[in-house]
């Protein structure tokens, strides 16, 4: 297995997004190591993205990550409640991200499964929030290097799953970018959120 390099990250968000499907995200811990398989993201391009929280390049103490290189952490809270985890995409300068929106869980499940507080592995990472809780990130990691040995994605050398692009969710608001085929998913895959 081969950690991502930071030339991954340095492309538009639509491709790092397609092309992190399948790939293996790993959070090491002082808990343990949990891992999973990403099977669900989502591509996020400002400034002119209306659903991106950079849209019209807003830099605030939020979205500042998003304005670095690619390859780092951008972790949120979601209606105050769930953490959402995001990695940079693109140039610095260049604001886009990709939201991790769902894991096939690979190890670690144990850890996982006591985290959610759930015995059904079909639901421990089937959201961005449920995969947060599930591995163990929060706001702590805001800003972490994925080249870096804390948080990081593998590419074991399988071949990369079929990839089903469609609208992503939740976006109402984001007007002529609410439709666009920016969601990203492993076809066929149980694990993906609902």
């Amino acid at each position: 297995m081969k950690k991502l390099e930071r030339e991954f990250y340095l492309r538009d968000a639509c491709t790092a997004a397609y092309e992190l499907v399948g790939k293996i995200l790993v959070h090491e811990s002082h808990e343990g190591i949990t891992s999973g398989i990403i099977v669900e993201t989502e591509a996020y391009k400002g400034p002119e993205d209306k659903a991106a929280h950079s849209c019209n390049n807003r830099r605030t103490a939020r979205t500042e990550i998003m304005f670095h290189e690619g390859g780092l952490s951008y972790v949120y809270m979601l209606y105050g409640i769930h953490c959402c985890f995001n990695i940079t995409a693109n140039i610095y300068g260049k604001p886009e991200a990709v939201l991790i929106r769902a894991l096939e869980p690979l190890e670690g499940v144990d850890l996982m499964k006591l985290r959610r507080r759930t015995e059904s592995v079909k639901n421990l990472c089937s959201g961005p929030g449920k995969l947060c809780c599930a591995m163990g990130i929060t706001r702590k990691l805001y800003g972490a290097d994925l080249c870096g040995n804390e948080l990081y994605v593998l590419d074991d050398g399988r071949p990369a799953p079929s990839v089903i692009a469609s609208p992503r969710i939740n976006i109402d608001y984001a007007e002529e970018y609410k439709d666009v085929l920016w969601r990203y998913c492993a076809e066929g895959s149980r694990y993906v959120s609902r």
